[in-house]
């Protein structure tokens, strides 16, 4: 194997809260209805195909251009007060780092991968955001991207994942995944069991070893 990449919200930093409390209050401000299944649904989509669902699915009263720079706006202001890093999370990823090409392939803006990169001050040569792409996850697109970037074939690099759509992606990518399931929104058995699935993200090392 010749890189690791790595999804960033529920992997890196504990934010999928953070998006769900962060929408479901911007929904509320505007219109919308917050639905039963509206959480999961988002999960791993681009910005643009969120904003979209939060206009047709949710009901917000806005533009998807209105809602994506509201929300993203918000997630800024939530990160500026205080970044939800994983424990373990950084000192893994520099371990790794030590020892693989990384990236990271996330669904989240550009801005918010930019802040985390920023405040962190990882290592991390290549970061995608499903923004750049045509579809967000479960659609391979965004891990195909970081691996072309990093100059690897897709079936060399390992994926280090924590959600349904997120564990398809990078299987549909045809790389190696490992699974550190989200404890709040848990992936689905049948796909975990496709997968290795980690304790923790501070096995990582002893895994890919």
């Amino acid at each position: 194997m010749d890189a690791v990449i790595f999804d960033l919200d529920g992997v890196l930093i504990d934010s999928e809260q953070v998006w769900d409390e962060v929408r479901q209050s911007f929904a509320a401000a505007h219109g919308g209805v917050w639905t039963a299944e509206a959480t999961r649904a988002m999960q791993g989509m681009s910005t643009p195909e969120w904003a979209e669902y939060l206009v047709s699915a949710v009901g917000v009263r806005l533009s998807p251009a209105e809602a994506s720079a509201g929300v993203i706006a918000e997630m800024q202001n939530a990160y500026a007060a205080h970044l939800p890093l994983i424990p373990g999370a950084t000192e893994t990823l520099r371990l790794v780092s030590s020892r693989y090409p990384v990236a990271i392939a996330s669904s989240a803006p550009a801005v918010l991968i930019k802040v985390f990169l920023e405040v962190t001050g990882l290592p991390v040569p290549v970061a995608v955001s499903s923004e750049e792409c045509a579809a967000g996850k479960p659609s391979p697109d965004v891990y195909l991207l970081a691996a072309s970037r990093l100059g690897f074939a897709a079936s060399s690099c390992y994926a280090v994942e924590d959600s349904t759509n997120g564990l398809k992606a990078a299987l549909a990518a045809g790389m190696t995944v490992l699974a550190v399931p989200n404890p709040h929104f848990p992936p689905a058995e049948d796909v975990l069991a496709q997968v290795r699935v980690l304790s923790s993200i501070t096995d990582l090392p002893d895994a890919l070893a």
